[in-house]
C-alpha cells in the first residue's frame, strides 16, 4: 500500500535529488505550536513538486506544493521516530507502529487531505507531514530500531472488538497529564468507545528519582522536543493588557480589555471545550479544546485543562491572568510519555494498547 504525503507548500520549493533519497530544504514543522521551526529534511520514496493556482495574483507566480509517494511500511518507520526518538524502549516504537498504521489506513480510505493555500484548497494528497496528521520527518531521525519495530507488527491494526472489520482511529498525544479525555471534547460530539478517559500516573514523572525520569525522557523524546520542559504540570501569566493583545490577534476580534475568562463545559480530564471570553467591547463562546489553546497563547496553550487564576492590580487598576495547567496535546488516545514509561517498566506493546483503547483488539489488515 503507498500512502502520499504533502510535506511542503511554498512559493518555491528547493530540493536536490540524490541517488535513491531527495532533500527538501526549509520545511515547517510544529505549524502554529510552541516548537514552530524550519529544518531540511532528506526523504526515501518518490518527489512530485505540483504548482498550486494562486487567484490571488493575477499573472503571478503560483504556490508549489512537495508530495512524497512511499510505501506505508516505510512511512510508519519515519512517524515513529518522529513521533518519538527512536532511541525509545521497542515495546513503545510497536504500539506506535500499530496505532500509526491504523490512523494512516483511516486517512488513505477517506476523502483526500484537504488544506487552504492562499485561498486555493489544496487536496492533492493522502495526509500532510506535520503534526496536523502525524508527524513526518524523512529519514534524520530513524534507526534499524524503527525499521525492526515496523517489521515487527507489519500489517497489525486496532479495530473495534463490536465491529472487527473497522479499524480504530487511533488518536494520541504527547502527556495527557494524569487523565486522557474521551473524543467529544476534542472533536464531533460522538462517544467513540475506544477512545476513553482513564486514569494514567504513568506520565507522572516525579514518581521517578529526578536522575531517572531525565533520562527517560532524554532517550523518548526528540532533540526539539526535549526543549519543552514542565508539560505535564505547566503555568502562563499575562497581564491584561498582554492577554487582550494576543486574543485580539489570534481571533481577529476586539473584545476591548478581557475581564474574564469563564470555563462553562470541561471533558472528563478537566480539560476545557466551551470557555466565555469577556471583554469590555466583546462577549464570546469559544470551543473545542484546540481553538481556546490557540486563542490564550502567541503559540499554542500546551493543553486546555487549566484553572484560571485572576487578580486584580490595585497600582495599575488592571487585571493579572494566571493559567495553572496539566498535560500536553489534546488528550484522547494513547499518551505518549505515559506510554514510554509503561513500556520502560516492562509493560509489552499489547498491554499498553489495551490500556489506552478500551473494547480493541489487534488485527492483522487483510
Amino acid at each position: 500500500m503507498k500512502i502520499k504525503v504533502g510535506i511542503l507548500t511554498a512559493p518555491h520549493i528547493e530540493y536536490e535529488l540524490r541517488e535513491n533519497t531527495f532533500l527538501l530544504k526549509n520545511v515547517r514543522i510544529g505549524i502554529g505550536f510552541h516548537w514552530d521551526r524550519y529544518e531540511d529534511q532528506e526523504f526515501a520514496g518518490t518527489l512530485e513538486i505540483k504548482p498550486i493556482p494562486n487567484p490571488s495574483l493575477k499573472g503571478g507566480e503560483p504556490y508549489q506544493v512537495a508530495i512524497n509517494t512511499i510505501d506505508l511500511e516505510d512511512y510508519l518507520c519515519s512517524v515513529i521516530s518522529s513521533e518519538m526518538s527512536a532511541n525509545s524502549p521497542m515495546e513503545l516504537l510497536k504500539a506506535h507502529a500499530v496505532i500509526s498504521r491504523s490512523w494512516a489506513i483511516r486517512a488513505i480510505s477517506n476523502k483526500p487531505h484537504e488544506q487552504m493555500v492562499n485561498g486555493q484548497m489544496v487536496n492533492d494528497f493522502d495526509v500532510c507531514a506535520d503534526d496536523h496528521c502525524q508527524r513526518y520527518e524523512g529519514l534524520k531521525r530513524m534507526n534499524e530500531r524503527a525499521v525492526q519495530a515496523v517489521r515487527e507488527t507489519a500489517g497489525q491494526v486496532l479495530v473495534n472488538e463490536q465491529m472487527v472489520n473497522v479499524i480504530c482511529d487511533c488518536r494520541y498525544h504527547k502527556c495527557c497529564g494524569g487523565r486522557t479525555e474521551i473524543w467529544r471534547t476534542c472533536w464531533e460530539d460522538i462517544d467513540v468507545p475506544y477512545i476513553q478517559s482513564v486514569q494514567c500516573d504513568w506520565c507522572d514523572m516525579s514518581r521517578q528519582p529526578a536522575a531517572v525520569s531525565r533520562q527517560i525522557l532524554r532517550l523518548v523524546l526528540n532533540d526539539y522536543d526535549q526543549e519543552t520542559k514542565d508539560f505535564r504540570d505547566w503555568e502562563v501569566s499575562y497581564t491584561q493588557e498582554e492577554l487582550s493583545e494576543i486574543i485580539r490577534t489570534k481571533s481577529g476580534i476586539d473584545f476591548g480589555e478581557i475581564i474574564d475568562l469563564i470555563p462553562l463545559k470541561r471533558g472528563l480530564s478537566g480539560r476545557i471545550y466551551e470557555l466565555k471570553i469577556v471583554g469590555t467591547k466583546h462577549t464570546e463562546i469559544i470551543g473545542k479544546e484546540l481553538k481556546i489553546r490557540q486563542w490564550l497563547s502567541k503559540t499554542c496553550l500546551y493543553s486546555s485543562w487549566f484553572e484560571v487564576k485572576k487578580t486584580f492590580n490595585s497600582q495599575l487598576s488592571t487585571f493579572n491572568f494566571q493559567l495553572i495547567g496539566h498535560g500536553w496535546g489534546h488528550g484522547a488516545g494513547l499518551c505518549q510519555i505515559g506510554a514510554a514509561v509503561m513500556a520502560s517498566e516492562g509493560k509489552s506493546y499489547e498491554e499498553i494498547l489495551s490500556y489506552y483503547y478500551h473494547n480493541t483488539q489487534l488485527k492483522i489488515k487483510d
